[in-house]
């Protein structure tokens, strides 16, 4: 499967400039980001990329800043690594949560080091959004707790529950690229009580959770929060990202919907993360 890179170059090339135009892009089909010095790239499927559509939906922002282009060019599947590999930092989450690629260094320093081979998935550290969601799981008990990680990407937050203490995991991606990355991050990590599903939130119908993780986007939470509400056990908890600081007031108000008990949030760059509990 070959993809097509969109190499975005802009003034000011903030990190929040950044969180908006991969926000924006990834709610079309482009399923993966890295950042550079002048702006980031963005990956999508080559049969799925339609510069009109991606113009338009850039076209609102284009007016905050001061230059913006772009150029595109084919990436094909065996490239896919020698493009991560020169991109890919670790990073540390917090001072006991390190992520690195297996081509770098392994840090012995961490309590929590997880190595994520990225290939064309969402969820390698780089998004807020995936370290916000880190961040609530790295203060949580998950000793013999059962967790769905819903859109798992590259499996990241289902991994981490593993080395946390949970008992047993389901990651669920609809992408078929995620879907596979999970089960080889899986045994990178050797995180065997991780099973991958391949499909929706229609997988989780008859199953129970003590913990739910979605990190998706603002339209798919609001659709599915009825559904996750479902397949929660009594005080379990849902913890959401993949939203702006700006939709949190509709994510609380579905919550309310039902019944399901505000705990906490983290922000940042705009993005949020919340932690609610099934009352």
């Amino acid at each position: 499967m070959n993809y097509t890179e969109v190499d975005f170059k802009f003034l000011p090339a903030t990190d929040t400039n950044r969180e908006i135009i991969s926000a924006l892009l990834s709610q079309m089909e482009f399923n993966s980001f890295t950042d550079t010095e002048q702006g980031i790239k963005a990956y999508i499927q080559e049969d799925l990329f339609n510069e009109l559509d991606m113009n338009n939906v850039l076209s609102s922002t284009k007016s905050v800043f001061s230059e913006f282009d772009y150029s595109t060019s084919l990436i094909e599947d065996e490239n896919w690594n020698a493009n991560w590999e020169r991109d890919f930092n670790p990073i540390e989450v917090t001072e006991d949560c390190f992520i690195r690629a297996p081509f770098h260094t392994s840090e012995s320093k961490y309590k929590y080091e997880l190595v994520i081979e990225p290939k064309m998935s969402f969820g390698t550290g780089h998004n807020s959004t995936t370290t916000l969601i880190m961040k609530l799981i790295l203060d949580m008990d998950l000793h013999n707790k059962t967790v769905l990680d819903m859109g798992c990407g590259t499996g990241i937050l289902a991994i981490l529950s593993s080395l946390k203490g949970a008992k047993n995991i389901l990651a669920i991606d609809i992408d078929e690229w995620a879907y596979k990355n999970t089960i080889e991050n899986i045994g990178i990590n050797n995180t065997k009580n991780i099973l991958v599903k391949e499909g929706d939130v229609q997988l989780i119908k008859n199953e129970r959770f003590d913990i739910i993780l979605a990190n998706i986007n603002r339209n798919i939470l609001l659709q599915d929060m009825d559904k996750y509400v479902q397949s929660l056990n009594s005080n379990g908890v849902l913890i959401m990202s993949g939203f702006y600081t700006q939709d949190f007031s509709d994510i609380k108000e579905k919550a309310n919907q039902l019944n399901l008990k505000y705990e906490k949030h983290i922000e940042e760059n705009n993005w949020v993360s919340v932690k609610l509990k099934n009352i």
